[in-house]
């Protein structure tokens, strides 16, 4: 039988050997926290390698993750589906094993952020996620969800603010069932972290309400499984466990320095680390020994058949329970749910209305269809209108409920609704003013690299948001948020396209999609059967002429009325106008060919975009014979009313520019 540290060696061997082969990553991290993790894998972790996604497994978060190798360690020799070739080719074009990979469900890999600190957050959405689906599915004598969120973290995720948010959070809630790990090894790329990292970690989560364990030798592994121990006997707040490490522990002449942390430690230091390790094996080799024990397949497969027992009798008990448990998890949509979508897009909406208050309408009425549905506001929700009518808040007494209270923490809400995501059972939006997007934006980022169903509710759109000012006014936001890969992004101009985004953003389950939703009342655009059914293409024609158009405009969200009013002017005095309203610039060009030229024929280059918004996204619809009125300049304090006009935004300032293109 080998010791935990000869165990604990195969990974500190797998890391330095990859590594060195790539040329590329970080040694240090995973030689630094072999002991943590072989005794948490091996001796604590519930999970099946043989079934990845098994609903009531732990789940695993490294926050750290430049410290990749350590997880593709884990992975392989534990028995998930990822190979010793995958290892072998770590950080290559197309391998398994990408240098921070962010998810891969099928693999094992839950989250493992890049940007530090997010993983971290991502581990409170999954524990809250826990908490929440055990509220709602388990009854007395049915535990069927009850498990544990384990996520390690190092110096540089307690530095990254989202840290302070994700922990105040957590404490707040009392996760009892989340356990982080802190690599305390006092180094980052630039050296000893003392020259800029003093903080007292232990009092400041203790500040947070969290269970605290100072001082645990991390190289030790009767000291961490006495840690995990105690962690798992707190119910009622999240544990921090400080680990104390040597940064490259085995490297005699690297280990505890900068140098082993974010680059290869060189032929000779692999060699010195492996005699000091007595590591006498071959770059990549395993021994067949230890491979055995450290294989959890049927350990593994002895605890999910337990569970597996548990939910048979709970599917007899409660039989509609289980199905819409099992549904959840899966992601699909309830069978009713065309029913809710037909009452959404059938809301009676007989005068002018904010999107935001449009948005609310179709919250409630979709709400009764869809009991994943999971709300919040970062303390905007009067504002942003994100809480149903019958959405009850969950407090850390109560879980049951549908709706979150964030608080001032865009980027921790964010990052808290990808855990939630990736946890299963859930499906989260939240809301805050758009041009407070910026503080959430690495988050929304890490979503859409993931390719995970959130819902970003962006209200108070433009300057029409009115006297809090530039401060408060998006300029920029929209075009960038446009850039970004796999975002989808929702500008809808009245309540019939505020119903249509809401659908696709629920029914989208590869990545995140933001809705731009206006302060002030808009009116509702008339519109045919053909036209209503043509919204969900992102950009169709609102207004026609008789004949091919001489001039194309295209507008959304509050600029689609003043736009109208423009064209039908000048085609009741004779002119040929056609009017695009285009609330999803991405939808409208992932349609075919043949659609978006009837939309925009080719023929027609005289074309005006319309966005009281940075002008950039413009450009490639309208040509350089087009015409763009936006807002390439910061706003001003004053009521909208008098701010669009004063930065050209009215039906006569659009008129006036179309008839420069006749």
């Amino acid at each position: 039988m080998s010791t935990h540290r000869e165990l604990a060696n195969a990974i500190r061997a797998l890391s330095m050997d990859a590594v060195q082969q790539a040329n590329s990553g970080h040694p240090g991290a995973p030689m630094g926290m072999a002991d943590i993790a072989e005794v948490l894998w091996r001796d604590f972790l519930k999970h099946n390698p043989a079934d990845p996604q098994w609903l009531d497994r732990d789940r695993f978060v490294l926050s750290n993750g430049h410290a990749s190798m350590l997880l593709y360690s884990l992975l392989y020799l534990t028995g998930y589906p990822l190979k010793l070739e995958d290892i072998k080719h770590f950080r290559q074009l197309g391998s398994h094993t990408a240098g921070h990979p962010e998810h891969a469900p099928a693999l094992g890999i839950e989250t493992t952020t890049g940007p530090l600190g997010q993983g971290f957050a991502n581990a409170v959405g999954m524990a809250l996620a826990e908490k929440m689906l055990a509220a709602q599915f388990n009854r007395p004598g049915f535990e069927v969800i009850d498990h544990h969120t384990y996520v390690f973290m190092g110096d540089g995720c307690m530095m990254e603010g989202i840290s302070h948010e994700a922990a105040s959070l957590a404490g707040t809630w009392g996760l009892g069932k989340l356990i982080a790990f802190y690599d305390d090894n006092s180094i980052s790329i630039d050296g000893k972290v003392r020259g800029w990292f003093r903080d007292d970690t232990p009092k400041r989560f203790e500040g947070y309400h969290w269970h605290v364990i100072p001082n645990v030798d991390g190289q030790s592994a009767d000291a961490v499984t006495a840690a995990i121990e105690a962690a798992r006997a707190e119910t009622a707040r999240p544990t921090l466990i400080c680990c104390k490490t040597i940064i490259g522990f085995g490297a005699p002449n690297k280990q505890d320095t900068k140098a082993a942390h974010g680059e290869a430690l060189g032929p000779d230091e692999v060699a010195a680390a492996r005699k000091m390790l007595g590591w006498n094996y071959p770059p990549f080799e395993i021994p067949e020994d230890l491979r055995r024990q450290w294989d959890c397949r049927a350990k593994g497969a002895e605890i999910q058949g337990r569970w597996s027992e548990l939910f048979a009798r709970y599917r007899v008990a409660f039989p509609e329970l289980a199905v819409e448990l099992q549904r959840r998890m899966r992601g699909d949509l309830p069978t009713n749910w065309r029913a809710g979508v037909e009452e959404a897009l059938n809301l009676p909406t007989p005068k002018p209305q904010a999107t935001r208050q449009s948005s609310q309408a179709v919250i409630n009425a979709l709400e009764p269809f869809v009991p994943e549905f999971i709300g919040g506001s970062a303390d905007l929700t009067g504002s942003n209108n994100t809480q149903g009518k019958d959405a009850k808040a969950i407090t850390p007494e109560d879980f049951t409920g549908h709706y979150i209270h964030y608080g001032v923490r865009e980027f921790g809400m964010t990052a808290v609704m990808n855990g939630i995501t990736l946890h299963g059972g859930f499906i989260p939006f939240g809301g805050t003013f758009l041009v407070f997007s910026d503080y959430a934006r690495n988050a929304v980022r890490l979503g859409a690299l993931m390719g995970i169903r959130v819902i970003h509710v962006y209200t108070h759109d433009s300057i029409g948001l009115g006297e809090d000012g530039p401060t408060h006014q998006p300029i920029e936001h929209l075009a960038s948020l446009r850039a970004m890969p796999h975002l989808s992004l929702w500008r809808p101009c009245d309540t019939a396209e505020t119903a249509v985004a809401w659908v696709a953003a629920i029914e989208r389950r590869d990545g995140p999609t933001a809705l731009a939703l206006t302060r002030q009342a808009l009116p509702q655009q008339p519109r045919s059967a053909e036209q209503k059914a043509a919204i969900r293409r992102g950009g169709y024609t609102l207004i026609d002429c008789e004949g091919v158009p001489q001039v194309i405009v295209i507008a959304t969200g509050s600029e689609v009325a003043l736009a109208a009013e423009a064209v039908r002017a000048l085609n009741s005095g004779g002119h040929r106008v056609r009017l695009v309203s285009m609330p999803s610039t991405d939808l409208f060009d992932s349609q075919d060919a043949a659609y978006r030229d009837a939309v925009l024929p080719p023929v027609v280059t005289r074309r005006v975009a319309v966005e009281a918004a940075a002008s950039q996204s413009w450009w490639r619809y309208v040509g350089s014979a087009g015409r763009v009125i936006g807002l390439d300049r910061f706003g001003a304090s004053g009521k909208a009313s008098d701010l669009f006009p004063h930065f050209g935004f009215s039906a006569d300032n659009v008129a006036r520019t179309i008839r420069e293109l006749f």
